[in-house]
């Protein structure tokens, strides 16, 4: 009986450290602009399950909010999902794929190469991966979210836009919520309709699958090797440090997101669902429309479980309740706030050089992530040479 209190005693407490309010509600819209163009992508291109899709990216989400406390985000993978998308890859490679990463992953953190890479990777180039990846983010946004509903979207952008200018970081009245009520009320108007909704319920349960080993080795050689580098950059190194950015308190080790990132993508392709990734960008969202705990997380895998298990057959028509105008104004917010984080090492000519050079790398050239890490890794390397050369 003093077990079970004690057992009882610590979850409460595990979980008191979750809030469920206004911010966290605002904070959980604060990565859609990012994930659900890329999922929508990906069910058309490869012809996936939408109700697996939905539930398990939403069930992801309940596991990494309750696991970390913090506003730590599941993602699809970027690189998968783009060559995915631009191939129209079958889906049992997108599941080997998935598989495959999570077992590269596993590997990394169980034999301690995560720590090293971690060690060995400066911080300078960390946030030219993320630099890049606002860049990205922001270049998306401008280019292919806001004009997507000619003049009608950009005065929709423009209003958004105002909004969130207006209340970015107001704890009374967080930004995001006035956002999405606006992009409801839009997609209402000009997009949905009552009869449409209706018909799109129904329940649904996601579908066992089982990789073979064909799907697993073709996804490992198509999607997971280009993938790596980015995880590896983004979703890993520069999530780590965006934790000890916003949540110094929190002691989160690269080992740590790796295992948990291994996880997901051990779990997902059995119940085919999209490989998914932790990253900085999402954390960044989240935190930038006012999230402060995995609350927001919770709130958003819920919403997924909500498409999931009872939308899902018209899924494609329901999910014009969030216009791709609106979905730009938030994606964009994500990629400033990715931006803003070089202030620290602005100090430093050299590394704000490197910062620089890796995030033009990132979000310029093909397997520009990749290229950025390892170049970035080296100059600075020899910057450093360089400077311990001068001192002597």
């Amino acid at each position: 009986m003093e077990l079970i209190k004690k057992m009882a005693t610590s979850v409460k407490a595990h979980l008191g450290t979750i809030r469920f309010d206004r911010n966290e509600l605002s904070g959980a819209f604060g990565d859609i602009g990012t994930d659900l163009p890329l999922i929508i992508g990906m069910i058309v291109a490869a012809g996936l399950d939408s109700a697996s899709v939905l539930i398990m990216f939403g069930v992801m989400q309940l596991l990494t909010g309750f696991v970390y406390r913090i506003p730590m985000p599941v993602q699809p993978l970027k690189a998968m999902a783009a060559i995915v998308i631009s191939q129209n890859l079958p889906g049992n490679i997108l599941y080997g794929g998935g598989l495959a990463i999570g077992i590269t992953m596993l590997l990394l953190t169980v034999t301690g190469s995560i720590d090293w890479l971690g060690r060995v990777i400066p911080k300078s180039v960390i946030r030219g991966i993320q630099f890049g990846l606002g860049l990205k983010l922001a270049s998306i946004a401008l280019k292919n979210y806001l004009p997507a509903d000619s003049i009608p979207g950009y005065w929709l952008a423009a209003i958004g836009f105002v909004l969130t200018i207006f209340l970015i970081g107001n704890r009374r009245y967080p930004p995001a919520i006035f956002v999405i009520i606006l992009g409801m009320v839009y997609a209402f108007f000009f997009k949905l309709d009552a009869i449409t909704v209706v018909k799109s319920i129904g329940f649904s349960l996601p579908n066992f699958y089982m990789p073979t080993l064909p799907d697993i080795l073709t996804g490992f050689v198509v999607l997971a090797l280009p993938q790596i580098p980015l995880s590896l950059g983004n979703s890993i190194f520069a999530t780590r440090q965006m934790t000890q950015d916003l949540f110094p308190d929190q002691a989160i080790s690269v080992r740590k997101i790796s295992f948990t990132y291994s996880l997901i993508n051990l779990i997902n392709p059995f119940l085919s669902g999209i490989p998914t990734c932790h990253g900085s960008g999402g954390m960044a969202g989240h935190y930038a429309f006012g999230a402060r705990t995995g609350g927001s997380v919770v709130i958003y895998g819920l919403l997924y479980l909500l498409l999931g298990f009872f939308f899902s057959g018209g899924f494609g028509k329901v999910i014009q309740v969030f216009p791709l105008p609106i979905l730009g104004v938030i994606l964009l917010f994500e990629g400033l706030t990715l931006m803003m984080l070089i202030r620290d090492v602005s100090d430093s000519k050299a590394d704000f050089s490197i910062v620089l050079l890796v995030g033009l790398m990132a979000s310029g050239l093909p397997y520009g992530f990749v290229i950025g890490l390892i170049v970035g890794t080296l100059l600075a390397y020899l910057s450093r040479t360089r400077l311990t050369g001068l001192a002597k």
